[in-house]
């Protein structure tokens, strides 16, 4: 059951980082810049845990 949260959410955080990254694209500015880079961020931390179970 455990495992079964923990994937959902991971899920979750994917598709707010995701969601970070589309919204930031859309539009011009400095802060929605910070906001992609916040996504991104998010989403290579997600790739970094994921890597480390799995070597």
């Amino acid at each position: 059951m455990k495992k079964w949260i923990v994937r959902i959410i991971g899920l979750v955080l994917f598709i707010v980082c995701l969601a970070l990254v589309i919204h930031g694209q859309r539009t011009v500015g400095a802060g929605y810049l910070l906001e992609m880079l916040a996504g991104l961020v998010g989403i290579l931390i997600m790739l970094g845990i994921y890597n480390k179970q799995h070597q």
